[in-house]
């Protein structure tokens, strides 16, 4: 190899260790701002804190409903935190569902700083605190996530049996999403295997609804298409219409009545 040979390939390698070095900054947007509480929009609820098998500190919400027929373990995008999905737990609400929603650590009042392996344990954290304090049946959770969130649902859906999962505007892969939107970057190289939620759902046992819009322009439809392909045994497919972060708005009344009928026919205690 040549001088300009070898002085192209350490350029190379130097700016692929700093993309490396990035990966948590590109994953993860989080927002330490609490805007509007629970209480802002109707709901009783309870700040709750727990610690991860790591002793970091995560902060949650819980949210009873006054006649549960279950409990929503509801995990948010790499963005915001949980006040920015309060109209969600609205919805679950009058469907009759608890909900107890997590922010990550660096999320939030969550302490730590994010990363892949990080969110892993935060969502184990939370089913423990559920079933262990709360003294919540397993068969008793949904276990529910967005976007990156439903990585991080299917991941513990997979560890952990509970009575449903639910994967909303998810991916199969976030490489996969990063090769969407920009096919000319090196994704595979930066982001490796992380979040591989078509890996995961391979090992899911209970029934499994995907949610996604055919309008997703940063989690495009293919990826729903593909995770419910992949899921096994009882399983639903809801198609909104709307963005990546409006399609809840946008189909509000196809949402409410296809996650009510798919709870009605699938939930274990009913």
């Amino acid at each position: 190899m040549n001088r300009k040979g070898y002085l192209l390939c350490v350029l190379a390698l130097l700016t692929l260790a700093t993309l490396l070095g990035c990966r948590s900054q590109l994953i993860f947007q989080p927002d330490k701002e609490i805007r509007i509480t629970p209480a802002d929009v109707g709901l009783a609820y309870e700040t709750v804190f727990f610690e991860t098998s790591d002793k970091v500190r995560i902060s949650a919400w819980w949210m009873p409903a006054q006649k549960p027929i279950a409990v929503v373990l509801f995990f948010h995008g790499n963005g915001g935190n949980i006040s920015h999905f309060l109209d969600y737990a609205v919805v679950w609400n009058r469907l009759g569902l608890s909900t107890l929603s997590v922010d990550y650590r660096g999320y939030g009042l969550s302490a730590g700083h994010p990363t892949e392996q990080g969110t892993y344990r935060d969502a184990e954290a939370a089913w423990i605190y559920l079933v262990e304090q709360r003294v919540i049946d397993p068969q008793d959770i949904i276990i529910y996530g967005k976007s990156l969130g439903g990585s991080v649902a299917a991941r513990l859906a997979q560890t952990y049996t509970p009575g449903l999962l639910i994967v909303h505007s998810s991916f199969t892969r976030i490489a996969a999403v990063a090769h969407d939107l920009f096919p000319w970057a090196p994704a595979g190289l930066i982001l490796g295997n992380a979040y591989n939620t078509q890996e995961y759902l391979k090992s899911v046992r209970c029934p499994v609804l995907v949610i996604h819009s055919r309008d997703d322009e940063i989690v495009r439809f293919h990826h729903g298409q593909e995770l419910y392909e992949i899921a096994l045994g009882k399983k639903e497919f809801l198609a909104l219409s709307g963005s990546h972060n409006g399609d809840f708005y946008q189909s509000l009344l196809v949402y409410e009545s296809g996650l009510k009928d798919f709870i009605n026919k699938y939930l274990p205690s009913k």
